[in-house]
């Protein structure tokens, strides 16, 4: 008979890194069918002032914070812990440990940038404390690319924002935009830091992504919905790091009833898992295309921005204030193709990124792209991509699976 075993998982599941790595646990659970009672705060926190009281069999933990990290080393049962990669090996805690891999995730992002023709960089962080090594882990990698890489780099890593020190923050934060030399491609430590970015560079009028190119680190679902442009992201491989978590943990509380064989008992080293990042969702964010003609690049901002607008061309050529004849030469030798495409490219994208990452009802998406009816975007999504929106919206979840 399958024993039943009560784990506690200490996880803040207000954040997406946290939620994608209890999926991960979840993943593991259905899979095997374990006998697991999981106990897990209602309000989806965690809350350690009676954790040296909870009797249980197991634990797995965040464990970016270090008072965690003490608390549970002074437990007598199996733990799991979950948190950043380290440089120095002496950062690492004495338990079990899956790590995400910093040094991957910051890669992943520069090596995305710098492919696009950027040859400016610089990096959006947080303030060091005890609480954000995983932060200053991101920070150092970059550095190390940067020099590595001969090229020259920017770091500013703002302050904590709270509603008192927003104004004043946002400021100092436009300032360091304003000081970068541009085109420039920012690394922001999260999407959430991202999105700062991206409504500073709104309010500056600095365009996005064709004088600053923006990508974050989460994959944050609900960031999407929260920024004018859509945020191109590096996502984290949380539900492997979750599933990992839950077979080491169920290895351990095997091995402790007899039932399994425990390869580390005799072995003072803890198993460590480094997991790396898992893909670069690209979006409008880090859409940057090298293009040196500024009527150009301004008629693209202004396209991306408006075409969900239903525009013309004679609307771009009214904010450009320029003549039909002279931008449509500059388009065709920068871009290759004429304004009007560039409008049509641009809203059947829109159209593409809302099928893919929304369940935004089909019915709805002409209006939200700027098509005239759902009729003539079937149309053209027939004529360019060879499939119905709603083929393609199934093509595309079945792709993620």
């Amino acid at each position: 008979m399958k024993k039943n075993y009560r784990i506690t998982l200490l996880f803040n599941a207000n954040k997406a890194y946290d939620r994608q790595i209890i999926k991960g646990i979840g993943e593991y659970l259905q899979a095997t069918q374990c006998h697991w009672d999981i106990f897990f705060e209602e309000d989806f926190c965690t809350h350690l002032e009676n954790i040296q009281e909870w009797v249980g069999d197991g634990i797995i933990a965040d464990l970016d914070n270090p008072e965690i990290e003490l608390l549970l080393s002074r437990l007598n049962i199996p733990v799991v812990g979950i948190g950043s990669s380290y440089q120095d090996e002496d950062d690492y805690p004495a338990m079990p440990y899956i790590a995400t891999d910093n040094t991957s995730l910051v890669s992943s992002a520069f090596t995305h940038l710098k492919d696009k023709g950027l040859e400016n960089f610089a990096f959006y962080g947080l303030p060091e404390s005890h609480k954000t090594r995983w932060a200053m882990e991101r920070e150092k990698a970059f550095n190390e690319l940067i020099n590595h890489e001969e090229y020259s780099g920017s770091v500013y890593r703002g302050h904590r924002t709270t509603p008192q020190t927003w104004q004043d923050d946002m400021g100092h934060l436009a300032d360091w935009l304003q000081s970068l030399p541009t085109p420039v491609g920012i690394i922001a430590v999260t999407d959430a830091r991202a999105r700062h970015l991206l409504q500073q560079c709104d309010h500056l009028n600095l365009m996005v992504p064709d004088k600053i190119a923006i990508i974050g680190i989460d994959n944050e679902e609900l960031t999407s919905y929260l920024t004018h442009v859509s945020l191109s992201t590096v996502g984290q491989g949380c539900k492997s790091m979750g599933y990992s978590a839950a077979k080491l943990l169920h290895k351990q509380l095997l091995a402790l009833t007899g039932i399994e064989k425990d390869d580390n008992k005799k072995n003072t080293e803890y198993p460590r898992i480094i997991v790396p990042a898992a893909e670069v969702f690209e979006r409008q964010s880090s859409d940057y295309q090298a293009v040196n003609d500024p009527y150009v690049i301004k008629a693209m901002h202004y396209i991306r921005n408006n075409a969900f607008n239903g525009i013309k061309v004679d609307q771009v050529l009214d904010a450009l204030m320029i003549s039909r004849s002279n931008l449509e030469t500059r388009f065709k030798e920068e871009r290759g193709h004429s304004v009007h495409q560039e409008i049509h490219n641009s809203k059947l994208k829109r159209a593409c990124e809302l099928l893919a990452s929304t369940n935004i009802a089909i019915a709805e998406i002409p209006d939200l792209c700027g098509y005239p009816s759902l009729q003539y975007m079937y149309t053209v999504f027939k004529k360019d991509i060879n499939m119905t929106p709603k083929d393609y919206r199934v093509s595309q979840a079945h792709s993620l699976n």
